[in-house]
């Protein structure tokens, strides 16, 4: 049972990986909405503050505009709500740092300051899943604004200009509802069907099968999110559930599932056709449709703890190593510090490499493209244009490549105030990056996660919990009023499947902490997506098997 105790040994520590941190991936398949966006939202405001002569005040417009970076993933109805807190939440940062700028000189205080906001930020962002970039916008933002020259009569003024700039980018992205209306749910249902597509290639126990059913389970998980999060239901959310329902019985029986049925209806949502109609094996099944069930955002935050204290002694540090070393910016390493920290050590070590190999060739492309940033003020605002949406482009590639025109782009806000000597610049950046992912990383490793491996058992008792009421539904001639009691019960089932597989997958990435219980993690998970199966059969999703051996699959 997996139930059983765990067997203790002594904490040890797991090598951190070189191999593939630099290599490159597939580009998003929304690439060009961030990077459109985000021009979108930056050129108005700066081309208007160029007119008016005070392209000293684009530093404050940017803090709104880098809002359209978020949410393109999401629903329109949930990124608009998204967004009004993204920008609220950059506001609040921005205020608190305007507000300590000009109340205090002292650097120590104000890398104090960024510290703590930027650990607030990293668990906030982290907390409500807001999405890529999470909190290092957030984070540079406010970063920024404390070393910035302020007074408290200008505070209310930069602000209000963020706050027209953070409105003008709400818009931006709000805009392409008016041509496609359902576009994300059509995206999340099209990637749980490829996903699932992907796990039926395997059969269920080809190379690579757990990894494959692990991503399909949460392709469909996201897809429910995106779909339950809509307003009310509508004839094309009803087509996209089914599909979604599709995707769930092939993740349930690969070996019956037509992968190419699946890719083809994940092809046909592309654009705004027809949604395909995805007729169900059994009639109540449409009953079934809608329920979903999902963690409480209270429940996230404890195991946040280790990110928050590791971000917040991390850019504390780097920006006193900054300060020490007579460093003009120590907001530079502050926020490299802060763009490190990931769910585990291994995923931070690799972020660091990333960091510094894309700000170091970041520098590089600087010195080529800033006679041409020199030209004239015109000239500034198109190259900063055009890293911001290279930088989109590229960043899902991989973090460094996008780094690579973060950096130059970082640079040339700087000049906005006046142009400054560019071997002075570079020779900062390098420093601070190189101290920021050096203090911060020593910072991960010195914060350790003990809690990581009980974080596991306690995921492990869930899924069993979850598991055996499942069974027992099962079990029942009658398991409740209609569909909704088992379905409810087999999609937390999968809730919780999908949590303990993330749960471990973190896990595994700690230092310092005993063996994890891989092998009762394994035998959960198969247990589980067995009773799945089963489910789906007697929901009558799938066709019928022999009664002992149905029975075998839903033992708790």
């Amino acid at each position: 049972m997996s139930s059983a105790p765990p067997t203790p040994s002594a904490p040890h520590a797991r090598r951190l990986p070189l191999a593939g941190v630099l290599r490159l991936a597939k580009p998003s398949e929304i690439w060009f909405k961030p990077a459109l966006s985000v021009v979108a939202a930056i050129a108005p405001p700066a081309f208007t503050l160029l007119a008016l002569g005070r392209l000293d005040l684009v530093m404050y417009a940017m803090a709104g505009s880098l809002c359209a970076l978020y949410a393109h993933s999401r629903p329109y109805a949930a990124r608009a709500r998204a967004l009004v807190w993204v920008v609220l939440g950059m506001l609040g940062g921005l205020g608190v740092a305007l507000v300590a700028a000009s109340l205090t000189g002292s650097a120590v205080v104000l890398v104090t300051v960024g510290a703590l906001l930027a650990a607030a930020q990293k668990v906030l962002c982290d907390a409500t899943r807001v999405g890529p970039p999470g909190n290092v916008v957030l984070t540079f933002v406010s970063s920024a604004s404390l070393f910035a020259p302020q007074t408290l009569a200008q505070v209310p003024g930069h602000l209000a200009l963020a706050a027209a700039t953070g409105a003008w980018a709400w818009l931006v992205c709000m805009a392409p509802a008016l041509v496609r209306p359902h576009g994300p749910e059509r995206r999340a249902t099209a990637a749980a069907l490829k996903a699932a597509a992907g796990y039926a290639d395997t059969g269920g126990t080809g190379e690579g099968h757990a990894r494959a059913r692990a991503a399909g389970y949460a392709a469909v998980q996201a897809a429910w999110q995106s779909l339950l999060s809509t307003s009310a239901p509508s004839r094309t959310r009803r087509a996209l559930e089914r599909l979604v329902v599709r995707a769930e019985v092939a993740l349930a029986a690969p070996a019956q599932a037509e992968a190419g049925r699946l890719r083809a209806w994940a092809g046909s949502l592309r654009g705004t056709g027809p949604v395909p109609e995805a007729g169900l094996p059994h009639a109540a099944a449409d009953e079934l449709l809608g329920v979903a069930a999902a963690r409480p955002l209270w429940s996230r935050l404890g195991p946040l703890t280790p990110l928050a204290a590791r971000t917040a002694l991390g850019c504390a540090l780097a920006g006193y190593a900054s300060l020490a070393l007579g460093i003009g910016r120590p907001y530079w390493a502050l926020v490299t510090a802060a763009s490190l920290y990931q769910a585990n050590i291994a995923l931070t070590w690799s972020r660091a490499v990333q960091r510094v190999v894309g700000n170091v060739v970041g520098v590089l492309v600087f010195l080529a493209v800033v006679p041409l940033a020199h030209l004239g003020p015109a000239a500034l605002v198109l190259c900063c244009l055009a890293f911001s949406f290279g930088a989109e482009v590229l960043i899902s590639r991989n973090y460094w490549l996008g780094s690579v025109c973060v950096t130059p782009m970082a640079l040339l806000i700087t000049e906005f105030a006046g142009y400054q000597e560019a071997g002075t610049l570079m020779r900062e950046r390098v420093v601070d990056t190189v101290v920021g992912a050096l203090v911060g990383f020593v910072a991960a490793v010195a914060v350790t996660n003990r809690r990581a491996g009980d974080r596991v058992e306690r995921a492990l008792a869930a899924a069993d919990r979850a598991r055996e009421h499942t069974a027992r539904l099962l079990a029942e001639p009658d398991p409740g009023p209609g569909p909704t009691a088992l379905e409810s019960a087999r999609r937390g089932l999968a809730v919780a499947l999908s949590e303990l597989r993330a749960t471990a997958d973190a896990a595994a990435g700690e230092w310092w902490q005993r063996a994890l219980p891989q092998e009762r993690v394994v035998l959960a998970e198969q247990s589980g997506h067995r009773t799945l199966a089963a489910t789906a059969r007697r929901q009558g999703l799938l066709p019928e098997r022999d009664p002992a051996t149905e029975t075998e699959d839903a033992r708790p």
